[in-house]
């Protein structure tokens, strides 16, 4: 953030009003008595440390935008907008208006991604900071003179993005509880800002004089997002991606040219076209307590008619990133659509380094629980893990890297292979402390790819044949009530229904597992772990 304490004891803070339901554009907009009435008339004005932008509850803002450029305050002293009175929130609805010309000013990390254009975004944060953006409701849909929505060339549209351009590093952007519906951008598009809510920085016009395009310490939390496409939450794809091409990522190059101190938490993504939640060359981004429902509605050749390129989504996930930590995570009914989207998963560790999943529960996701995707996916670890009823596979280890997968429970439906892939051939994994249970009646037979795979401390219930390797067991699964886990929605995840993965008290599985070194601190249900490793997600003692 620009250095603005000079400014901040210069500035008087003012806090502006303005209502769609009593506003004039004749007033001063100093009081709720005398608001504007557009958002026009609020934005032309000038902004700084502490100034408070508030929207009447109840207004509609019809065929408006709330666009700010080069607009400061900082994290003691944030410039905020938000909501003011009674009733609904307010709500902006674009509609395709809010036009802006958006120019990464480099090549994409594949050619093939579209890289400038003209955007609809209902808010644009353009090279802006010390930002706080609540209660605030939003909409861009199409209209009928529109192109088909399945057009190749379909306008991107965007419910909030912000931008990294001509201002050096952007500090403290927050967004909390905004509701965020009907976005009907183009799904083709996967770094255009383009859905839900899109951060991105581009290229800046002279980087020796306002330095690298970037940002730290972004917020994300409590969001309603619907029918929002492509993207539900993607933060932060940049023009420095030729940074990021070795297999490990540096920590110097992580901090130089990535997001920092990024938050995505206590969010709900439901039904966005592609994917839900995906973090971009971000420097160990935390992403917690979000709820994804249906994501990779439109990955199908119906709605995704005019190319064969990009047709993937997964739910939450990360691309080019340091560390990555995904914790307590609910993703449900992900499409696959029969194969149509190539990917399809709750989880997708994607060519980043270090990523790891904790304390997720994933259930009844059509493409799978977790991929481990290409040759750059390095030093993943899937550990204390619940997955429930998924589809296609539970781990698709596509062309990767050897990935760790510990003391998670698979509850399997009958038929579904523990691994596979939809790569050329299955990734090497480290299988341990892992209790896998076909649920079916009759047991059913797997092919383990031992030739890649090394299974160690394992239970295995329901299968006809195990594979080989020290300590592995085959009997009843010893668990309390498995398959009984529940569904989240808009007010939080089911984490709390899932005490039916508990060991029962002459449960094999106690104290059977095998110690892993660097392991977390806790299980599943936040017990304190020991040197007495149970197999599964509870460490509790009898």
């Amino acid at each position: 953030m620009k250095t603005i304490s000079n400014i901040e004891e210069a500035h008087v803070p003012v806090t502006y009003y303005c209502s769609a339901v009593c506003g004039n554009d004749t007033n001063d907009g100093l009081s709720p008595e005398q608001p504007f009435q557009s958002l026009q008339a609020l934005v032309a004005r000038s902004f700084g440390p502490g100034d408070r932008l508030l929207l009447e509850r109840g207004s509609v803002f019809c065929g408006e935008a709330l666009h700010l450029k080069n607009v400061h305050g900082s994290d003691q002293a944030p410039i905020v907008i938000d909501a003011y009175g009674n009733g609904p929130l307010p709500c902006i609805q674009t509609n395709g208006s809010g036009l802006w010309f958006q120019d990464y000013g480099v090549e994409l990390d594949n050619p093939l991604h579209r890289r400038r254009g003209y955007v609809s975004s209902s808010i644009l944060l353009y090279d802006c900071d010390g930002i706080e953006i609540s209660h605030i409701a939003v909409s861009n849909r199409r209209l009928p003179f529109d192109a088909v929505y399945n057009d190749i060339d379909a306008m991107n549209r965007t419910g909030v993005a912000v931008v990294a351009q001509n201002a050096g590093t952007l500090h403290h952007i927050h967004l909390r509880e905004l509701d965020i519906r009907h976005i009907h951008g183009n799904v083709y598009d996967k770094h255009m800002n383009n859905g839900g809510i899109y951060f991105t920085a581009f290229k800046p016009a002279d980087e020796a004089a306002t330095g690298i395009s970037r940002y730290d310490d972004i917020l994300i939390e409590g969001c309603y997002l619907e029918d929002v496409y492509r993207w539900g939450i993607a933060v932060a794809y940049t023009a420095y991606c030729e940074k990021f091409t070795t297999l490990e990522i540096s920590d110097e190059v992580a901090m130089r040219y990535g997001a920092t101190r990024v938050r995505i938490r206590n969010n709900y993504v439901k039904d966005p076209g592609g994917d839900a939640i995906t973090t971009m060359y971000c420097d160990r981004p935390l992403i917690e307590y979000n709820v994804s429902d249906g994501a990779g509605q439109q990955i199908n050749k119906t709605d995704y008619a005019q190319s064969d390129f990009g047709r993937v989504a997964a739910a939450v996930w990360p691309w080019k990133c340091k560390n990555a930590l995904f914790q307590f995570n609910e993703v449900f009914h992900t499409r696959y659509h029969g194969g149509e989207n190539q990917d399809g998963q709750a989880f997708d560790a994607d060519w980043s380094d270090g990523t790891i999943y904790q304390y997720n529960y994933s259930h009844d996701n059509e493409g799978g629980c977790l991929m481990v995707c290409g040759v750059e996916a390095v030093n993943t670890v899937f550990r204390y893990n619940i997955s429930q009823n998924d589809d296609r596979a539970m781990i698709l280890p596509a062309d990767s890297p050897v990935a760790y997968i510990y003391n998670n429970i698979f509850y399997m439906k009958p038929g579904v292979p523990f691994l596979a892939t939809n790569s050329e051939f299955v990734g090497p994994t480290v299988i341990q402390n892992n209790i896998l249970v076909s649920a079916g009646d009759a047991p059913v037979q797997q092919n383990w790819f031992e030739d890649v795979t090394q299974y160690q401390n394992n239970l295995f219930c329901g299968f006809t044949n195990v594979p080989s390797g020290n300590g592995n067991l085959s009997g009843t699964h010893g668990l309390k009530a498995p398959g009984t886990g529940g569904t989240g929605g808009a007010d939080g995840t089911a984490l709390d229904t899932l005490d039916g993965y508990r060991l029962t008290t002459d449960s094999l599985a106690r104290n059977a597992g095998i110690e892993v070194p660097d392991t977390c601190a806790y299980d599943f249900f936040g017990n304190v772990l020991t040197k007495q490793i149970s197999i599964g997600v509870d460490q509790g003692e009898i």
